[in-house]
């Protein structure tokens, strides 16, 4: 047997046809491709055939997986021949992108040929690629973060991106549909209390620098102008007696 493809005794003569099909795709698409053959039979067991399985680290004998095993129960596979594009992890922790493919015979689900991608070594050259365009600091920050250990410190928020608009009240939307977002509020449920939050935030960040942003800003937060005029003497107000 070629290297990186493993076999069991197989008795079904559609899934022996399979143990071939497996064993082609794990040469012809590469050593970044697990194809996985499972026989329903004996679902503690189920794969029965395997290239490259170094992309997940499983061996014959294998169980099904998480998500077999709801495909099994939920009968997805009754009105569909296979599942596209989602996601997995393989033994090591590395993500994989996976695809199902529901073998039958005379109607019954009797075996899952599963492909699963391992795109690390794509990442690797990406990440080269990037550090060749920009700072290093910027592709750490920006192009490619860092994902936080389990129990680590949280990663530190990141400024607001400068977005490039043809108008004031694009400007002024981008601002409020931040703190909108960071505030996890809708316009049309804003309290007085939050409102003002936002209104702080917007004079802090400049946006009331701007021609026609005491308009744009009230139209955003559904309230007049004359209310924005009310928000802003209060943060005014409130600046002074610190001051003081």
């Amino acid at each position: 047997m070629k290297r990186g493809v493993h076999m069991a005794n197989v008795t079904n003569a559609l899934l022996q046809h399979y143990v071939k099909l497996t064993e082609f795709l794990g040469q012809a698409l590469g050593p970044d491709y697990e194809v996985a053959l499972h026989d329903l039979t004996d679902k503690n067991r189920s794969i029965i055939a395997i290239a490259n399985n170094h992309v997940s680290g499983r061996e014959i004998g294998a169980p099904l997986t998480n998500v077999a095993l709801s495909i099994l129960r939920d009968k997805s596979y009754e009105t569909s021949d296979y599942r596209l594009h989602y996601y997995g992890v393989s033994i090591n922790g590395k993500d994989l992108r996976s695809n199902t493919m529901f073998i039958k015979q005379n109607g019954r689900l009797i075996g899952m040929l599963c492909i699963n991608f391992d795109d690390s070594r794509y990442r690797a050259v990406s990440n080269q690629i990037m550090g060749l365009c920009h700072p290093d600091i910027f592709v750490e920050d920006v192009v490619i973060p860092t994902i936080p250990e389990p129990g680590a410190d949280p990663a530190p928020v990141r400024p607001a991106p400068e977005k490039f608009r043809n108008s004031t009240e694009a400007v002024a939307t981008d601002a409020i549909n931040r703190e909108l977002e960071h505030l996890g509020v809708t316009a049309e449920r804003l309290t007085s209390d939050e409102r003002l939050k936002i209104i702080a935030a917007l004079e802090s960040n400049g946006i009331f620098l701007l021609k026609g942003a005491v308009k744009d800003v009230a139209a955003g937060l559904h309230c007049s102008q004359a209310s924005v005029y009310r928000y802003l003497s209060q943060l005014k107000g409130a600046d002074t007696e610190t001051k003081e």
